[in-house]
């Protein structure tokens, strides 16, 4: 590729560019690899580059550049999951490359996403008041308009490109809470332990919570293999998952996480209950909507666990940074909110089509 022929945005094959990071990471040593032939980079940097400026600073941003900036990032951050594939396909999880890549897309996508938060308003905030004021209002809000066209007007079409979009995450839920629980016993560690736990369905595979998704998809005869769908998962949903690997993956981010967590939590019965009304006037078997009514009635005992034997202890422990759980929870809202809205996008695209 003569790279000095790119000139704007519309000359570039944003998926020739993600070959090559496919290419890179079949290398046995992928930083000895780049290190003797810097020259193999040159045309994935060029579009990294551009793509983070239409994506983190033209206005308005280029939906493209922000898909293949947030599948590259998934793609590297998916390396700390395991999915009892190749061994060899993680000999370059600990690249320095991959790591630097991973480095430079995080910090302009996580400065972007931040661009209209009021950080010194969240500082001054009475903490414990803003949560119970969130939660409560996230338990059972007025219907969105996404949540209104899922339970409403969603066709089995629609329903079909729904659970495709959702398995990206459903297929591997919960293991980014599995990434946090490590350290120290203590009354949180052991109420985020319980709620893994439950997740993962006490250990037994069948009551597993991804097994429920997969039921799901068996009950439509669709692709039950992780990441079977991946071409089909808007940016706004990527940049969701994604989101969680950056607030799990660093400890400095862990009172992020636990108001992102928490957030999830509680909203996940109101959002699936929409999902579920929508098998349910379809006509569906108890197995095609079986993950949304599991969530149903266990997550509202863990959004209660998570705001008072989670959230509020820690807001006591850390109590002169206790705003950054409010800041995870407000994050958290505006990604799932935009990220629903992005799947009612799609879902309307496979019924017209």
């Amino acid at each position: 590729m003569n790279v000095s022929a790119l000139h704007t945005l519309s000359d570039i094959d944003f998926r020739e560019a993600e070959e090559v990071l496919s290419h890179l990471l079949q290398q046995t040593d992928l930083d000895q690899y780049v290190a003797s032939a810097p020259e193999c980079l040159e045309f994935f940097e060029h579009v990294l580059g551009v793509s983070m400026a239409a994506a983190y600073q033209d206005q308005p941003t280029s939906p493209k550049a922000q898909l293949f900036l947030q599948r590259i990032l998934y793609r590297i951050n998916r390396l700390k999951l395991f999915w009892y594939d190749n061994l060899e396909n993680y000999a370059n999880e600990d690249s320095a490359f991959l790591f630097s890549v991973r480095t430079r897309i995080d910090t302009a996508w996580q400065d972007w996403e931040a661009r209209d938060l009021n950080i010194s308003a969240l500082k001054s905030l009475d903490i414990e008041a803003a949560l119970r004021k969130r939660t409560t209002e996230d338990l059972d809000p007025e219907p969105s308009q996404s949540g209104l066209f899922f339970r409403d007007e969603i066709s089995q079409i629609g329903y079909h490109r729904l659970l495709a979009i959702t398995s990206l995450d459903g297929l591997v839920e919960a293991s980014q809470l599995s990434r946090v629980i490590g350290g120290v016993g203590n009354e949180v560690q052991a109420m985020l332990t319980k709620i893994l736990l439950e997740e993962y369905g006490g250990g037994k595979l069948a009551r597993k919570h991804s097994s429920f998704f997969a039921t799901m998809l068996k009950e439509f005869d669709m692709d039950t293999t992780p990441e079977a769908y991946f071409e089909l998962v808007p940016w706004e949903v990527l940049a969701n998952i994604n989101h969680s690997f950056t607030i799990c993956e660093r400890k400095r981010n862990f009172l992020r996480y636990i108001g992102s967590l928490l957030y999830f939590e509680i909203s996940v019965p109101s959002a699936f209950q929409n999902y579920k009304s929508a098998g349910e006037r379809l006509g569906f078997s108890e197995q095609a909507i079986g993950y949304w009514d599991v969530h149903i009635k266990e997550d509202l005992r863990h959004g209660q666990w998570m705001l008072n034997e989670v959230a509020l202890p820690l807001l006591k422990r850390y109590e002169n940074s206790a705003w950054e759980i409010v800041l995870g929870y407000d994050q958290q809202r505006l990604l799932s909110n935009r990220a629903s809205q992005a799947i009612a996008t799609s879902v309307k695209e496979a019924e017209n089509a």
